[in-house]
C-alpha cells in the first residue's frame, strides 16, 4: 500500500510547494570579458558586492567587469631575505666575530663532522710523536 502513495510522485525531483505569495530577492545582471573575448553575464542579488574578476565559463580565464569595476591593487610587501632578517639581528662587525670563532672552532676540531675529527686527531697523535 506504501508503494502505491509514493507512485508517480518523482521523489527529489519535484517541489509541491506554490510560489505565489513569494517575493524573490532583487537581482543584477554582471557583466564579464575575459582575455579570449568571451562576454558573459552574471546573476547577483542586487545587495551583493560585485567583483571585479570572475571565472570565464568558457575557457577558465579571468574576466574583467564590462561595467568599470577597478580590481583593487594591494600593496606587495618586499621581499625578505635569510640575509635581510639576520641583518635585523646583528651587525656585520658581529656576525664577522662570530664566523671567525666558529672557524677557530673549526679549525681546532671541537665543532664539526665526526670524520674530520678522527682524520684530525690521528695526525695530530703523529705529530706528537
Amino acid at each position: 500500500m506504501a508503494e502505491r502513495t509514493l507512485r508517480g510522485a518523482r521523489l527529489g525531483g519535484q517541489s509541491f510547494e506554490d510560489e505565489r505569495g513569494i517575493e524573490f530577492a532583487a537581482r543584477q545582471q554582471v557583466g564579464y570579458r575575459c582575455l579570449q573575448g568571451h562576454e558573459f553575464e552574471i546573476t547577483m542579488s542586487v545587495e551583493a558586492d560585485v567583483p571585479a574578476v570572475w571565472e570565464c565559463p568558457r575557457c577558465g580565464a579571468e574576466g574583467e567587469s564590462t561595467s568599470g569595476i577597478v580590481r583593487e591593487v594591494k600593496a606587495e610587501k618586499p621581499v625578505r631575505t635569510h640575509w635581510d632578517m639576520l641583518l635585523e639581528r646583528r651587525s656585520e662587525k658581529e656576525l664577522e666575530e662570530i664566523l671567525k670563532e666558529r672557524l677557530d672552532l673549526l679549525r681546532g676540531g671541537k665543532i664539526g663532522p665526526a670524520h674530520l675529527h678522527r682524520a684530525n686527531a690521528k695526525k695530530r697523535a703523529a705529530k706528537s710523536i
